[in-house]
């Protein structure tokens, strides 16, 4: 570590006058080498080191940035030291160009972590250090606090206990500096479920919470050992309970307190630390190094990656080529399981679990990605059959959500699930006193359980500005070529956020018979894997047909940040589960079965078994609802390409580093 603080106080001026090289590298040479050692670097920089030999090197790069460690085809790989323009740094250890193994990434501000890194994340043990003073120490996975912590915020709070994906989640103690502390249960960063409160003065409350506040049933004692029993609500007019007098098992009604303290004075200064947001994660961070082992070109331009191996992004941000398994220095996770990696479950029951990678690999011997995925779908312009269909959805979308309704409860009355539950409305041409003119036909609007679906979107956090800007947008719909097996048509918005699939008379139906219990699962389970709904409704067109078309509005599982290159549909089978398209005309639209899956998926333990417990509990919700034909989706986006962005072939060996890596 003293070498290289060293070496970087004698290059920084260096580093400064060829920050604008022409050339993508630069050595610096270190201050003690003598000049024939500076010509055998340069002559080192021109010719470049044989595939997989391991060097050290300092290096200015074309924007700035500074290196100085190990190398390996053109990669830090080994110890090194990386200084980004902006003042972040990382010192520790590297594989591929990514940071793998222990290391310390500091901030400009002051913020720290110390500890594990796996593919450019902080995944592992490790602490960090806010610039305020606030502390972590505990699990990490992807950048995000999971597993047991504590941290300790600058006020002198101290939470430990349990996290999942960066929020406090499961069984946990928090202290506040005034001497009060709970135990209990947590849910989403907030008090949530069975717990017990006490405060400094020895008093305590024992029983259930919500949004860090009594829900429910409880119990208040006193230190002097009275108690208040009760069921327990912010909601003064749902507030009940009984008072019992020190040593006394009879109640007594003359009780000069509020249990309304207990919310307004009581945990009035008792509020929970938010977490701190980082700027900028160290896997978002770029590596302004070569793709290539290729000798540095002047006339071509560096392609940039972050430290997780994604490509920077402009022209080198869709990927040519990838493979199923990379092999050799720069190997790594060529994979990225869409929503968080939950991506094994039941199907390993069914026999993946014992697919070995080299059979695994047999259908072909490359993945080829193509440099822009098309957007599925053809757009509904004017002219098109279902333009006026169009229309009169985005019609009635924008007023079922804009019309003023009740303040969404998450506590719906069952008469808000009953089947005739549903809102007629007329859309005249000209217009009315509910509905603007436009210019399609007259048609009616039909919107089932509209108190519930409206209930539903606020639980899944759809901002309704935003859901009529996605639908009813001046961007039109896309119509996907083909129907499904059912029959039904399926239309995506532009934004690909929401799928609009048509519905048959039956389906609508079996939906409304199980409104109530997929209501109350997806609020008991919020990462449930159960297709999200936000509206069902019918448009019936007047006229001599009076055709009626009813259609349920969903989110699209493959909308996200990430490209999604490959796409799978799995029930479980093998009968008839193979896409009989040949390898070449398989692209990111298609979608493939069962038997097309070729991968062996890996992940963390606590991943693994949450997603397991999920599956379970979503495949005992269906199947209670009498629902046999469902599959679970799979999305594939891959992030890492060849150091030279060519095609990777697949079944290379794994790289020998202790432990299988994939």
């Amino acid at each position: 570590m003293k070498a290289w603080e060293a070496t970087v106080r004698k290059t920084q001026a260096a580093a400064k006058k060829r920050a604008h090289s022409l050339f993508g590298t630069t050595y610096v040479a270190h201050a003690e080498d003598d000049d024939d050692d500076k010509d055998d670097e340069s002559h080192d920089r021109g010719q470049g080191k044989g595939p997989g030999e391991i060097y050290i090197a300092d290096r200015v790069l074309a924007n700035g940035d500074y290196y100085t460690g190990h190398w390996s085809d053109n990669f830090p790989h080994g110890l090194g030291k990386y200084l980004w323009t902006d003042g972040c740094m990382y010192i520790g250890e590297w594989y591929g160009g990514k940071t793998m193994g222990k290391g310390r990434f500091s901030w400009p501000s002051g913020a720290t972590y110390e500890g594990e890194f796996k593919s450019g994340y902080m995944d592992g043990k490790g602490t960090y250090t806010g610039p305020n003073g606030e502390t972590y120490k505990g699990l990490w996975v992807m950048n995000l606090k999971h597993g047991h912590g504590i941290k300790t915020y600058a006020n002198g709070d101290c939470y430990d206990g349990e996290w999942c994906r960066g929020l406090q989640e499961g069984h946990g103690k928090y202290q506040w500096s005034n001497g009060n502390h709970y135990v209990g249960e947590w849910k989403n960063g907030s008090i949530c479920g069975k717990g017990t409160f006490i405060w400094s003065n020895g008093n305590r409350f024992d029983g259930y919470w919500e949004d860090g506040l009594p829900k429910g049933n409880g119990t208040f004692r006193w230190e002097n050992g009275s108690t208040y029993v009760g069921n327990w609500s912010r909601d003064p007019n749902e507030q009940n309970g009984t008072y019992f007098p020190m040593g006394s098992s009879t109640p007594e009604e003359n009780l000069d307190w509020d249990p309304q303290d207990v919310f307004n004075v009581d945990l009035g200064d008792c509020k929970v630390c938010p977490n701190e947001k980082v700027p900028i994660m160290p896997s978002q961070k770029k590596l302004a190094v070569w793709r290539s082992t290729k000798a540095a070109d002047s006339n071509v331009r560096p392609r940039r990656m972050s430290v997780d191996g994604r490509l920077d992004a402009g022209e080198d941000k869709e990927f040519n080529r990838m493979r199923m398994l990379e092999g050799g220095v720069g190997a790594s996770s060529t994979w990225d399981c869409f929503d968080r990696n939950l991506t094994v479950g039941r199907e390993m029951e069914n026999g993946l679990a014992g697919v070995q990678l080299e059979d695994a690999c047999k259908r072909g011997s490359a993945i080829r990605i193509p440099n822009v995925v098309k957007r599925q779908g053809v757009t509904i312009s004017k002219g098109h059959k279902n333009y006026e269909l169009m229309l009169n959805l985005q019609l009635g979308i924008r007023h079922s959500v804009g019309r003023p309704g009740p303040v969404a409860t998450l506590d719906l009355k069952a008469s808000a699930f009953d089947p005739k539950e549903k809102v007629w409305t007329k859309f005249p041409a000209e217009g009315s006193k509910y509905t603007p003119p436009h210019q399609s036909c007259e048609f009616r609007w039909k919107d089932y359980c509209p108190l519930v679906f409206r209930t539903l979107r606020k639980l899944f956090n759809v901002d309704a500005a935003d859901y009529m800007i996605s639908i009813c947008g001046d961007d039109a719909l896309r119509e996907l070529s083909s129907p499904g097996k059912s029959g039904s048509f399926f239309y995506l918005t532009d934004d690909d956020r929401y799928m609009i699939k048509t519905m048959k008379k039956a389906e609508v139906k079996v939906l409304l018979r199980m409104l109530s219990a997929y209501y109350n699962h997806v609020r008991a389970f919020e990462n449930t894997l159960v297709t999200k709904f936000y509206g069902l409704h019918c448009v019936k067109l007047n006229g001599p047909a009076q055709k009626k078309v009813r259609f349920i509005i969903m989110g699209n599982l493959f909308c996200s940040e990430y490209t999604i290159h490959r796409k799978y549909d799995l029930k479980g089978s093998s009968l008839g589960r193979i896409t009989d398209k040949p390898e070449a005309e398989i692209d990111a639209t298609t979608i493939l079965k069962d038997l097309d899956l070729n991968f062996l998926f890996r992940l963390q333990r606590t991943w693994f078994q949450e997603f397991r417990r999920q599956l379970d509990r979503d495949s005992e919700f269906l199947e209670q609802e009498r629902i046999m034909d469902y599959s679970l989706l799979v999305g594939l986006h891959f992030r890492d390409s060849t150091n030279s962005g060519n095609l990777i072939l697949s079944g290379d060996p794994t790289p020998s580093t202790g432990k299988t890596q994939y």
